[in-house]
């Protein structure tokens, strides 16, 4: 008969349109340096709570396990958005993969 094409599936989306909190620069890096503080102190919290943790053996208790593994994915899912957020508003990119 003839060769057969496949058809791909054109509806799967390749990246995401981000809407800016601000339109004016100086919201955009205010927006910057808050997200940047906001990170920072989770950096240094959630890296507490771990060493804490992890180096006290009186702390090693079921309740102060289950407090490792919540700093453990918090450390996870703050790492994996906010950077890409604060680059995005310091570089005015409003597309996301």
């Amino acid at each position: 008969m003839g060769s057969t094409t496949q058809m791909s599936n054109s509806s799967f989306p390749t990246e995401f349109l981000l809407l800016p909190f601000a339109d004016t620069r100086q919201l955009q890096l205010l927006h910057f340096g808050l997200f940047l503080g906001i990170y920072l102190a989770a950096l240094l919290g959630n890296g507490l709570i771990l060493t804490a943790i992890a180096c006290d053996h009186r702390l090693h208790t079921p309740m102060n396990f289950f407090l490792l593994n919540l700093a453990l994915i918090d450390l996870g899912t703050i790492t994996t958005t906010v950077p890409k957020a604060m680059a995005n508003c310091l570089w005015d990119t409003r597309t996301i993969p």
